[in-house]
């Protein structure tokens, strides 16, 4: 098969290679959907989890933003609803597919965040790192969902991966075929989007004054080393954070091995399911802990709205945990 539009992306950048690219993408979201399918999200153990979560002093304007968040998490998982429902030809929908998942995850983490602090983010970016200190940094997130990197520097990094991942020996090249597999192909991926952040943040600090100040090029010398290290102490990685770089990685960077060449027809299909999956399960473990802090009966009323006045074809029911 001659592939005339891969071989001249090749010439003219840098291009993961296929296999992995497409490896990379599908198997993360199969290991997630199936550690969110083994009984753990079942409704009764969601309501244990959040048991001791209390219900705040009345807030109105911040569970404004809670209803509103959850609103557009919500329009984002019907539209993966119907796409896994409506949707003859999933080859046509797996872009657009990431990125309702993506939002999916985005508009419920900000929903959290409104329940927990009352707080608001204008960017992504600080949206990560105020989700893992309301949050994550306060055991409010259930696994697989909770797996967070405290730091970027790799003598940190290489300790808590290493107590993730324990005896498992298994990574992101598998697609799993059970939890044990799937365990060790998202400790792979949290590995992979710590080098990632520890590039991006590599960068930024090669084009600082304080860089610069050193007269050198590499982090090859100890001074180089402090300096860096320095800044990638101030950094970590969380669930949101390696939702945005799969938004970025699987929707542009590897634009081209998603829906071109080799037919994984069978493998497309299961993907976009298992973006449904864990949507819905990501959903319901956040709508137990905001029905939690929102004012007393207020979460039902949201609900019993959506259900008479939403024109999505979804119904809300799901959510009410």
């Amino acid at each position: 098969m001659t592939q005339w539009l891969l071989n001249r992306l090749f010439e003219a950048k840098d291009q993961p290679k296929p296999r992995f690219a497409f490896h990379g993408t599908v198997n993360w979201m199969h290991a997630l959907s199936i550690l969110v399918q083994d009984g753990s999200f079942d409704i009764n153990n969601i309501k244990s989890f959040y048991a001791h979560v209390p219900r705040r002093t009345p807030n109105p304007d911040a569970d404004t933003v809670v209803f509103e968040n959850m609103l557009m998490a919500y329009h984002n998982h019907a539209a993966l609803n119907s796409i896994n429902e409506d949707i003859e030809d999933q080859y046509d929908t797996c872009r657009t597919a990431i990125i309702n998942w993506y939002y999916s995850t985005y508009f419920t983490c900000s929903a959290m965040i409104a329940a927990a602090s009352g707080s608001t983010q204008e960017t992504h970016s600080n949206t990560s790192k105020v989700w893992q200190a309301d949050i994550v940094n306060s055991n409010l997130v259930m696994s697989p969902f909770n797996l967070t990197l405290s730091s970027l520097v790799e003598k940190t990094v290489k300790t808590e991966v290493a107590a993730y991942k324990g005896t498992n020996t298994y990574d992101l090249n598998i697609y799993a075929a059970d939890a044990e597999e799937a365990w060790g192909a998202i400790t792979s991926y949290l590995k992979g989007t710590w080098d990632y952040e520890k590039w991006r943040i590599e960068e930024r600090v090669k084009k600082s004054s304080d860089f610069k100040k050193l007269g050198v090029s590499n982090f090859r010398t100890k001074v180089a080393r402090e300096c860096r290290d320095k800044q990638l102490a101030k950094h970590g990685v969380n669930f949101l954070i390696q939702a945005f770089r799969y938004r970025g990685k699987a929707n542009y960077r590897d634009s081209i091995f998603l829906s071109y060449g080799y037919d994984n027809t069978e493998k497309i299909e299961a993907f976009v399911e298992d973006l449904q999956i864990v949507s819905h399960a990501f959903q319901c473990m956040a709508a137990c802990y905001l029905s939690r802090r929102v004012e007393r009966g207020t979460w039902t009323e949201f609900i019993d709205d959506l259900g008479e006045n939403t024109r999505l074809s979804l119904e809300p029911s799901y959510l009410a945990i």
